[in-house]
């Protein structure tokens, strides 16, 4: 981690903190002594199936139990909605 860069600083010195970053550091901005901003480097992108994964493990997703082709599209039937929108 780097010194914090205030405002000010920043702007005339986004160069410098630019290559900060891509050296794999991290700097903080400041505003009135008070920090406000963190640039960080950009994490490589992760491996698709990986990343989904990791998703399942946490919870966050649910793989389909079933084959995505067998779905088959609702008929469209004329008038439907019109029907619906009456039956409110």
């Amino acid at each position: 981690m780097s010194r914090p860069y205030p405002v000010h600083e920043a702007k005339a010195k986004l160069s410098e903190i630019l290559r900060t970053v891509k050296a794999g550091r991290s700097v903080t901005i400041s505003d009135r002594g008070r920090a406000v901003a963190q640039v960080v480097p950009i994490q490589p992108p992760r491996d698709l199936t990986a990343r989904i994964e990791e998703l399942e493990r946490d919870g966050t997703i649910l793989r389909a139990r079933h084959d995505i082709d067998a779905i088959r599209p609702i008929a469209r039937r004329r008038g439907a909605l019109r029907q619906f929108l009456r039956s409110r």
